[in-house]
């Protein structure tokens, strides 16, 4: 399985790769992961890889071998389609940070919907943020796509939500596993 997270710095991609990390091992597969971070605290581009399999050899995932493309701005989406294998799925944060140029008015947003139906009919686009915001804390949506990941996937619940309680102080530990739940009942 091959997965491919993106979004921009502070979105909290990094965890969310630590976390499915966490739960593929737990199921017994071999798992590698890597990640790359462009300016990240400044919401510049972030990129995670994860594979998992009864063996993997490289943490990165080859151009059209991404089974899953977990997307948490919108614009990220289209950086990463070359990546995806026929029949792949993209979950798509409908969240947009605009590019210098378009915030300066010299370009338009992109249409990422359009962009993404010419690669593919298997997506679908999650209000994240908005969830997240409607528990109180907009730093959740990561747990709120990690949520909609899980339906894409094996591992059980019990796994996922442990996993989510190991990575994250408890203080933060139950929104979490909140903002998961609430993921998992978006479709």
């Amino acid at each position: 399985m091959n997965v491919i997270m993106a979004g921009v710095g502070g979105q909290g991609i990094i965890l969310a790769s630590d976390i499915l990390t966490e739960v593929a091992m737990r199921h017994g597969y071999d798992v590698k992961k890597s990640e790359i971070h462009g300016m990240a605290q400044r919401g510049g581009s972030v990129m995670s890889h994860v594979r998992f399999s009864k063996q993997v050899f490289s943490p990165i995932i080859p151009r059209g071998e991404c089974d899953i493309l977990l997307s948490f701005e919108e614009l990220e989406t289209a950086r990463y389609l070359e990546f995806l294998k026929p029949g792949a799925w993209i979950v798509i944060n409908r969240y947009r940070l605009p590019p210098p140029t378009v915030s300066i008015g010299k370009e338009e947003y992109p249409d990422v919907e359009g962009i993404v139906r010419e690669k593919t009919q298997r997506f679908m686009f999650v209000e994240a943020d908005n969830i997240a915001l409607s528990l109180g804390n907009r730093r959740v949506l990561n747990s709120v796509l990690l949520g909609v990941l899980s339906t894409l996937l094996e591992p059980d619940v019990a796994t996922w939500e442990e996993c989510i309680a190991v990575k994250l102080p408890e203080k933060v530990r139950d929104i979490n596993i909140q903002a998961f739940r609430k993921g998992r009942e978006t479709k």
